[in-house]
């Protein structure tokens, strides 16, 4: 059971980074959508079990140490390839985009210079990088406990002083709507999103675990623990609608109402969440070409994370970030194959 917590949580440290935790992603995907939102909420949390326990479980059976193991396996030559390319493209960026987070939170929090935030945390990843994958996942699952008690305390205050109701607060939710999807479709095409974020860390975290049954129930309770955050931090800035609505960090807003000191823990937290995002796409765009038992590994996280700190000095964010529409489709895609092979009880003797 341990070591299925542990799946968990690292699954939840992967997704959770500093769009979802500051509260800006769920506004747009589910509170503005009003009291709807909970059933979004729910649907989240139902596919990011479902897709989670089948990756969790052919990863484990294929004993996969990158992506590329798996996607050959389940979608052939020509469509993995594609895929192959298009997500080690996309780990790459968002590691890059979480780097130059850093530096804009380091600025904002303490005036100091973005490029000395973006190296700190660039060192940091790297250092992180280099240890073996069951350290990296004890060291992402870490944050999961601490980001739900901060989110829990936010939602009870948030909804114990609540100015109106919440059909009156959905009202003006409404007015973050981005889109004229369902709130359903809204819902799925975020988790499939996700999916496509989570999927190249999972499936070296899960290819590691003998026990595919182990390995299965860590990504249900990973897939519980997005859709109880999901839903905590809706029903926090639904409450609270009024004040928060068109604030960029709309969580740390409400932490700080509380008192200064939640406020630093929010702030804490949301540096923790881009840490935790960075090492898990760093991680997995190397080790989708060098394993990590190779003298030159350590080496290459070096000059990889060199390359990723430039590039988010010179605007490469802006590019890259175009991709995140792109990988919401490729999410879809990637569950297709997915579930299937799960379905077909691929396994190691397959190919």
């Amino acid at each position: 059971m341990k070591k299925s917590l542990q799946i968990g949580g690292a699954y939840v440290g992967i997704i959770v980074g500093a769009g979802f935790a500051s509260g800006q992603e769920i506004i747009l995907y589910f509170t503005s959508f009003g009291l709807k939102g909970v059933y979004g909420a729910l649907l989240a949390a139902f596919g990011f079990s479902l897709v989670g326990m089948c990756i969790a479980q052919v990863s484990s059976r294929l004993r996969t140490t990158s992506h590329k193991d798996l996607i050959y396996q389940i979608s052939g030559n020509f469509m993995g390839f594609l895929l192959d390319l298009l997500l080690s493209i996309f780990l790459f960026g968002v590691a890059v985009i979480m780097f130059a987070g850093a530096g804009a939170t380091f600025q904002q929090m303490f005036a100091l210079p973005v490029w000395l935030g973006s190296i700190s945390m660039v060192v940091l990843t790297v250092a992180t990088v280099m240890l073996n994958v069951k350290s990296i996942i004890n060291i992402i699952a870490l944050a999961t406990p601490y980001l739900l008690t901060i989110v829990s305390i936010i939602a009870i205050y948030a909804i114990a002083t609540m100015d109106l109701t919440f059909a009156e607060q959905a009202v003006i939710a409404q007015q973050a709507q981005i889109s004229t999807n369902s709130w359903w479709l809204t819902a799925l095409l975020y988790m499939s999103f996700n999916i496509g974020v989570s999927f190249s860390l999972l499936t070296v975290m899960c290819g590691a675990v003998r026990n595919d049954k182990v390995a299965g129930i860590g990504g249900i309770i990973g897939g519980i623990l997005l859709g109880a955050l999901i839903l905590l931090i809706h029903l926090s800035l639904l409450a609270k609608m009024n004040i928060v609505i068109g604030l960029d960090i709309p969580m740390l807003a409400l932490a700080n109402e509380i008192h200064p000191i939640v406020g630093l823990l929010m702030t804490l937290s949301l540096l923790g969440m881009i840490y935790n995002t960075a090492v898990g796409m760093l991680y997995s765009f190397i080790v989708r070409f060098i394993e990590p038992s190779k003298s030159h590994f350590k080496r290459a996280a070096i000059v990889i994370g060199g390359l990723g700190f430039l590039a988010s000095l010179v605007g490469f964010t802006t590019l890259v970030s175009k991709l995140y529409a792109v990988m919401g489709y490729v999410g879809l895609v990637l569950i297709i194959f997915i579930v299937g092979a799960w379905i077909r009880g691929i396994k190691k003797s397959d190919g």
